[in-house]
């Protein structure tokens, strides 16, 4: 197949990227910066989102587009002018997409729009699926359903998925990344309570579960991506200590760790449980579904 991804660069999309090719897709990758050839087989570069760009004239006949740009939440501080650009450039790529989407002669069979559980809202005593459609009432919930609802008026002919993405675990990058430093200097410990969901997912099963979602014609609307098996944060903590051979004793209050990250604190110190329902159901079988194998995976 030919598939188009934007945000192809970052974590997941280079992750989905190696996997598409690895699995015999020629793949376009979406870009802001000025396109050279590229020297990788199967992978070639278009412009986008840019003065005089015109990606429709080199994207007619792919088979499928995946679509991930958008400001890193992990990036800073939630200032106003962050939470701005957070949701103003999901918002941009996914309109683009949808233009070039309905510009070309030969409508993509699907398109997977990057999204995030963050819609479900948080929650210490809820287990939520993809049958719960009542959004959150926070900053994220409002972000996600915005920009899924900026993905919706698309041609006919063309299916939509949305990814909806939990805590990617990834040594490249994320949430791990954050947290390694810590317990590799024997100060790791749990983050607030430690009672809040962290519903994760291993960077494998996010590349290989997007590649699945190509081929299941039936499957559309909201897709978690999510392990079958999600933690509370105390659990995780305990787990990665173990793996580490490090110990866990150094809890972190939450009012500090509001303190130093104001309103993203709660990316650590809430969380929501999050099941995998429509990949299980539609048959995708999980590489890393118990958190301790994907943890000896990815930090041993």
């Amino acid at each position: 197949m030919r598939i188009a991804i934007s945000g192809g660069s970052g974590m997941i999309g280079s992750a989905i990227t190696k996997e598409l090719v690895e699995s015999g897709h020629d793949v376009y990758i979406l870009t802001r910066s000025t396109v050279n050839r590229s020297s990788e087989p199967h992978i070639q570069y278009v412009r986008w989102l840019s003065a005089n760009s015109y990606p429709e004239q080199e994207l007619e006949g792919i088979d499928a587009f995946i679509n991930l740009a958008g400001e890193n939440l992990n990036s800073g501080r939630w200032t106003p002018a962050k939470k701005d650009k957070i949701l103003k450039s999901r918002l941009q790529a996914t309109r683009e997409t949808v233009r070039i989407l309905h510009a070309l002669e030969k409508k993509p069979k699907v398109l997977i729009n990057g999204s995030a559980v963050g819609i479900y809202g948080t929650s210490y005593s809820r287990t939520f699926t993809e049958r719960d459609t009542e959004p959150g009432e926070d900053f994220l919930a409002d972000v996600v359903t915005a920009w899924e609802e900026a993905a919706q008026d698309l041609p006919d002919e063309t299916r939509l998925v949305y990814a909806r993405f939990g805590v990617v675990l990834s040594t490249e990058g994320g949430a791990l990344k954050k947290m390694l430093p810590a317990f590799q200097l024997y100060a790791g410990g749990k983050l607030g309570t430690g009672e809040q969901w962290m519903s994760w997912i291993h960077l494998e099963d996010v590349a290989k579960g997007v590649v699945f979602l190509l081929d299941q014609e039936d499957l559309e609307g909201p897709v978690n991506f999510t392990a079958p098996n999600p933690e509370k944060m105390k659990h995780f903590g305990k787990t990665l200590s173990v793996v580490l051979g490090k110990p866990f004793w150094a809890p972190v209050p939450s009012v500090m760790l509001k303190a130093a990250l104001g309103e993203m604190s709660v990316l650590v110190l809430e969380g929501q449980k999050v099941l995998p329902d429509q990949l299980t159901a539609h048959g995708y079988t999980f590489r890393y579904p118990k958190l301790k194998e994907a943890l000896e995976n990815l930090v041993t």
